[in-house]
C-alpha cells in the first residue's frame, strides 16, 4: 500500500470510521469490517483534501475537460461535491426515490448530451451503484469517462464499464448472506 493510501486509512481509523463488527452493505453483501465515510467527511478539511487527491487522480485517467462530477445519494455527496470543486465543474448527484431500487435524476437535475460526466462514490465494494448511476447518465445521454472512490474493497476487481480509480484499493471479505460466517457464529 502507498504512504498515500496508509494515510487516508489512518484518517479513517483517528475519526472512528474505520468500524469492525457485523454489516450488511448496500450491496447486500456482509462484511465483518465497514468503511464510514460521512465519519472522515464531517471534517471539511479532511473532505477538502480527499477531493483534491480524488481530482487529481481522475484526471490522470482521462485527457478530455470534465465539465459534471454525479454521485450517487447518499454516501457519494460530500466526496462529490468536493471534487467538482476541486475540477471547477458542476456537481450534481442521483438517487433513489422512496420505495424505489432505481436510481434516478430528480430535483430539476439534467445532463447535456455528450456531457463529458465523471461518478465519484466514497466507497465501492461491487461497483454496482457505481454502474447504476452509469446507465442511467448515458441514457441520458451524458458521456461517462471515468469513475472514482475514496475506497475500493474489491481489491481492484469491481468493473463499472469505464476507468476508474482508488484512492485506497483493499481487499475486505464480503459474503453473501447465507454464506456469512458471522451470521453462521450467530
Amino acid at each position: 500500500m502507498t504512504p498515500q493510501a496508509e494515510s487516508i486509512l489512518e484518517l479513517f481509523r483517528s475519526t472512528g470510521a474505520y468500524l469492525q463488527g457485523h454489516f450488511r452493505l448496500t450491496s447486500g453483501l456482509h462484511s465483518a469490517e465497514y468503511l464510514q465515510s460521512a465519519l472522515v467527511l464531517q471534517h471539511p478539511a479532511a473532505a477538502e483534501k480527499l477531493g483534491r487527491l480524488m481530482a487529481e487522480a481522475i484526471l490522470k485517467l482521462t485527457s478530455v475537460p470534465i465539465g459534471l462530477v454525479v454521485s450517487p445519494a447518499l454516501g457519494g455527496l460530500i466526496i462529490g461535491h468536493e471534487v467538482a470543486r476541486a475540477l471547477g465543474t458542476r456537481f450534481l448527484f442521483l438517487e433513489r426515490p422512496p420505495g424505489s431500487t432505481e436510481m434516478q435524476l430528480r430535483r430539476g437535475f439534467s445532463v447535456a448530451p455528450g456531457e463529458i460526466t465523471v461518478v465519484i462514490e466514497d466507497v465501492i465494494t461491487t461497483g454496482g451503484t457505481t454502474h447504476d448511476v452509469i446507465d442511467v447518465l448515458r441514457e441520458a445521454g451524458a458521456n461517462v469517462v471515468a469513475a472514482g472512490s475514496i475506497i475500493d474493497r474489491s481489491g481492484g476487481q469491481a468493473d463499472v464499464s469505464v476507468p476508474r480509480v482508488a484512492l485506497v484499493t483493499m481487499h475486505v471479505a464480503a459474503h453473501y448472506p447465507e454464506a456469512c460466517p458471522l451470521c453462521q457464529q450467530g
